[in-house]
């Protein structure tokens, strides 16, 4: 049974930094690229971040490039998304799923929200 479990957010301010955690269950989660995609009240779920299986290759939205950072750890099935210089902008339900050729296709899990506010 695959499973996907964010962990991470939490209120801060313009400015500041989060580091969110996806923790992945149930499928050979090395072999996948994976994706951080988040969703803002009123709006559809969008792409911001996606590494791929093996070779660790990154690619980011434009509206996070260079200020985000995708990253994984295969050991321990987890993949992670350091977000620096958060804008309010940014406030959104952040959930982890495969990306690429499989872009969504896993059960999506609970997410986890960050909001950035003074």
């Amino acid at each position: 049974q695959v499973q996907l479990v964010e962990s991470g957010g939490g209120l801060v301010q313009p400015g500041g930094s989060l580091r969110l955690s996806c923790a992945v269950s149930g499928f050979t989660f090395s072999n996948y690229a994976m994706s951080w995609y988040r969703q803002a009240p009123g709006k559809e779920r969008e792409l911001v971040a996606t590494i791929t299986g093996v070779s660790g290759s990154t690619n980011y939205a434009e509206s996070v490039n260079g200020r985000f950072t995708i990253s994984r750890d295969n050991a321990k099935n987890t993949v992670y998304l350091q977000m620096n210089s958060l804008k309010p902008e940014d406030t959104a339900v952040y959930y982890c799923n495969a990306g690429g050729f499989f872009k969504g296709s896993l059960p999506w899990g609970q997410g986890t929200q960050v909001t950035v506010s003074s």
